[in-house]
């Protein structure tokens, strides 16, 4: 496997990385106001975002209902995706991530976690039974690109800002302000939150639509097979028109994880952590046709 590295999505994870934390020293001195004093907000914000930080594989799986498997454990289907991911992981020099399997029915794929060796690759149910071998191979190749492209991790500490600030969007009509000391209304707040936020998301969609295209990169690389992935995104993305709307709207807050997102409105769409499915697979079919040509 020829394995470069990706310096646009290097690139693009630095800039954002640094623009967050520009976002983050205005949010945390304009909290320091709402709350008359700057320690409390810091020391708030650093729990917060250690937790996201050291149990994000966790925070993940939890939302999905998923639970971890070992081989020695698993049933029949589970063990031949650990086999498939022991091969690939060596394939792209990483250490084997753990497994886990969501029982739904919805056919998708994620990884989660804070580095390479702290990493874990979730299926459901319903991708098993959706693809074959080969699809499935390309799928898990996508998401080791992700391990070891370290954008999970990238992703996991972009999104802390975010929820935090949903959170105080939410819910800060009930913390109430340090008015006696001068501290701003707890309007101001609200609405800085509100910017934040909205920065945020935008920011974390514009990172996460390419990360896309590198993953599928690089999971062709690993694969050597860029058909097979191309053919697994059309096969997931006709699968889940199938599948009832109620669960699609339980999962949907992990569609920047997601192999293939759960899709929305229009403006779901226009605002989605993906590219769409057909730029994926044009682009996996101009990569099959270099490797020939080499």
């Amino acid at each position: 496997m020829q394995w470069k590295p990706d310096w646009g999505l290097r690139g693009r994870m630095a800039l954002t990385m640094f623009l967050l934390f520009a976002l983050y020293i205005v949010f945390v001195g304009v909290l320091s106001l709402y709350f008359g004093r700057l320690l409390p907000v810091v020391v708030f914000m650093g729990l917060f975002l250690f937790a996201q930080f050291f149990f994000s594989d966790k925070l993940a799986l939890y939302s999905m209902g998923a639970t971890v498997v070992e081989e020695d454990e698993a049933d029949a289907e589970m063990r031949k995706v650990h086999r498939m991911v022991s091969r690939l992981s060596q394939q792209a020099d990483l250490p084997k991530p753990k497994v886990a399997v969501a029982e739904t029915n919805i056919p998708n794929a994620f990884a989660a976690g804070r580095s390479r060796k702290h990493s874990t690759v979730c299926v459901t149910r319903g991708i098993l039974r959706s693809l074959d071998d080969d699809e499935l191979e390309g799928v898990l190749a996508h998401e080791l690109a992700h391990i070891k492209n370290r954008d999970v991790m990238v992703m996991t500490v972009a999104s802390f800002l975010s929820t935090l600030a949903f959170l105080i969007v939410r819910w800060g009509w009930f913390l109430g302000g340090n008015r006696e000391r001068g501290g701003a209304p707890v309007i101001v707040a609200i609405l800085v939150s509100l910017v934040v936020w909205i920065v945020s998301f935008l920011l974390i969609r514009a990172l996460s639509r390419y990360r896309e295209f590198a993953a599928d990169r690089g999971g062709a690389v690993i694969t050597g097979k860029p058909s097979a992935l191309a053919s697994a995104l059309v096969t997931i993305e006709g699968r889940m028109e199938r599948v009832p709307k109620k669960d699609l709207r339980e999962q949907s807050e992990m569609n920047a994880f997601f192999v293939i997102p759960i899709k929305g409105d229009f403006i779901g769409r226009v605002f989605s952590t993906h590219p769409s499915t057909d730029r994926r697979v044009e682009r996996l079919r101009e990569l099959e046709r270099e490797m020939e040509s080499r």
